[in-house]
């Protein structure tokens, strides 16, 4: 019967409801909705189970939180892709099949790291064994634009591990950035927006990864709504490097396929993940530490130091984020005189928030015990 249906579908798409292509709104307001009605349930069920993060002297939460957010993240998103291909039609492709198979182990492996807390090296394992199917699946950084002029450049045996450093290092620093309530969440949900209105600007444009990056940020500010300070619940390692996954392979599949200055793109997309996990790698190799062993050192630990309450920092640092997406979308050209205006408007409400801000210095410490 699901094989009759199947081919019905495949063969007359007269008679679909949308398509992919026109979906990228409707999927962030789907996913968004989704997640609202699954976290409280995820909430409940940790409680209920003791999945909870439990406050100590290294704690800034009093209570037991959840620590099962990703399940909410990667549930809503998923949901919300399958239910718009049934309206509309599957995008075949190893490529597409690469990154939500990916962003499916990834989040696997954080799940069971966030119940049972498994070792940094084997994680970092399996995270490369994920990368690399990705990678013969076709999410590949194979070649690189040289944006001062003289054409692309063909990376060859290169390709392999420049491609494998992107995903692992970008799915890492977003789990890095996870440490103050809203944070992570806030600057997902710009990067991936970011990433999908590049996208769409983008000569070809990239629908689909659009989709997928627009139903990321549904997902991830239903997962907010819960999330910030103070936090009922917590995005977990499932969470972070679904999402970092998905901004790692989204990047390459939706924007790196570019040309010229579209190589740098995603760097100023990703700004802040990338440039505190560079930082926090290079500091702990220079002390003889392991660069996978967590700290409290990182940019949001130095800003709450400095005397920024959990909520000031998370401004800041979504400023920073919403900053880069405004430069790179600003340099697509395409989408120039649009997006410019709206990161301007942001940014404006983002410093009178800051400025209106009147809480207290809150305590440093992380809200997890890992990275």
């Amino acid at each position: 019967m699901v094989q009759i249906v199947y081919k019905y579908l495949k063969n007359r798409k007269d008679v679909m409801i949308i398509k992919l292509t026109q979906a990228h709104i409707l999927g962030a307001f789907i996913s968004y909705l989704v997640g609202v009605f699954i976290v409280p349930f995820v909430i409940e069920f940790s409680q209920k189970e003791g999945l909870v993060d439990l406050p100590n002297e290294r704690k800034i939460h009093k209570l037991p939180i959840s620590r099962l957010g990703g399940i909410a993240i990667w549930s809503s998103a998923m949901i919300t892709f399958l239910f718009l291909v049934l309206l509309s039609y599957y995008p075949y492709g190893s490529l597409l099949s690469g990154i939500l198979l990916g962003g499916s182990l990834m989040f696997l492996l954080g799940l069971i790291d966030d119940i049972y807390n498994l070792d940094a090296k084997f994680k970092l394992v399996i995270q490369l064994t994920v990368a690399t199917i990705v990678y013969l699946l076709g999410v590949q950084i194979d070649t690189i634009f040289n944006p001062f002029g003289g054409g692309a450049v063909n990376l060859g045996i290169f390709s392999y591990p420049i491609t494998i450093l992107w995903i692992v290092g970008i799915s890492n620093a977003v789990n890095f950035i996870d440490g103050v309530d809203g944070l992570a969440g806030s600057v997902i949900t710009v990067s991936s927006i970011t990433l999908a209105l590049i996208s769409v600007a983008m000569t070809p444009a990239q629908p689909i990864t659009a989709l997928i990056a627009f139903i990321l940020a549904g997902s991830m500010l239903a997962f907010l709504t819960f999330n910030f300070n103070p936090a009922k619940i917590f995005m977990g390692d499932s969470g972070a490097l679904f999402s970092g996954f998905l901004l790692a392979t989204l990047s390459i599949a939706g924007v790196m396929k570019g040309a010229a200055l579209a190589v740098l793109l995603p760097f100023l997309v990703l700004a802040v993940p990338i440039i505190d996990i560079t930082f926090s790698s290079i500091r702990r190799i220079l002390k003889g530490k392991s660069p996978f062993v967590a700290d409290a050192e990182h940019i949001h630990h130095k800003l709450l130091k400095a005397g920024l309450s959990q909520k000031k920092t998370v401004a800041v640092l979504t400023f920073c984020a919403i900053f880069g997406g405004a430069l790179a979308t600003y340099f697509t050209g395409t989408l120039k005189n649009y997006f410019i205006y709206i990161a301007i408007l942001l940014l404006i409400m983002i410093t009178l928030s800051i400025i209106s801000l009147k809480t207290k210095p809150e305590p440093i410490e992380p809200h997890k015990d890992s990275d």
